[in-house]
């Protein structure tokens, strides 16, 4: 597939659960292996079910089938698939904070997402770009650069995966890939409250902290400033257009 043929639906879901961010990755996952077999995460009746629900229809109406989601979560801590280090006390301990927990299928060590964090989930076929996980982290890191770029201040890779400001981190990447189709995503600290940090090793990295726009530039950056800079910047790395779906396009609504 030729880069002018590329192209990617932008699904903003908002403020969403992690729970049911989760879930719409498997459901979007699945329209690129529909011989895939195996159960989906399952959703209680509700708000947030309702609201996946209607996205998806939205998907569906689209013969376009990578999809970039966009969102922004209520607190909570995820972990991947090295949990060794993650107790369920430990869990318990996180869970008292007021936040969430949940152990999941990607790849690194264990993050927070919260309010004020731009989280990207993009479900691609690798096979119509390059066949290659490591290409492919190397473009997500890539791309924040540029964003960070876009803003004034130098983003730089590391032996660490992700996006460093110095010695603290401003977006943490973790994927997942079955059959080269990508899910899970990065998480870009805009006006986060990175206290929320302070309670684990954030990427199980020692020694090092952790940023957002707004520190940086001494100065408030929400995740309606930095989305559509990064949708730019993605489309831009990935050598795709972008086509806004009419669910919610451009709006954070808060659940």
């Amino acid at each position: 597939m030729s880069i002018g043929t590329r192209l990617v639906s932008v699904l903003n879901l908002g403020r969403i659960g992690y729970k049911e961010a989760w879930a719409a990755q498997q459901i979007i996952a699945r329209r690129h292996m529909p011989d895939r077999v195996g159960p989906d995460l399952v959703l209680n009746q509700g708000k947030s079910r309702e609201k996946i629900e209607t996205a998806i229809k939205e998907l569906e109406n689209s013969t376009i089938t990578d999809t970039l989601i966009l969102c922004e979560h209520n607190p909570v801590y995820t972990i991947g698939i090295r949990t060794t280090d993650y107790p369920l006390v430990e869990e318990e301990r996180l869970k008292k904070l007021g936040a969430e927990f949940y152990r999941t299928d990607r790849g690194g060590l264990i993050t927070f997402h919260g309010p004020g964090q731009l989280v990207a989930y993009p479900i691609l076929n690798l096979n119509n770009y390059k066949k290659s996980i490591r290409w492919y982290v190397c473009q997500l890191e890539t791309c924040i650069i540029k964003l960070c770029k876009e803003y004034g201040i130098k983003g730089e890779t590391s032996p660490h995966t992700g996006v460093w400001v110095r010695d603290n981190k401003i977006a943490a990447i973790g994927i997942h890939s079955k059959r080269y189709i990508t899910s899970h995503g990065l998480a870009l600290n805009c006006n986060t409250d990175l206290k929320w940090f302070n309670h684990i090793v954030p990427c199980g990295i020692v020694g090092k902290g952790v940023t957002s726009l707004t520190r940086e530039l001494n100065h408030e950056v929400t995740i309606a400033d930095a989305m559509h800079v990064f949708v730019k910047c993605f489309s831009e790395q990935f050598g795709c257009q972008v086509q806004w779906t009419n669910f919610n396009e451009g709006i954070f609504n808060k659940m």
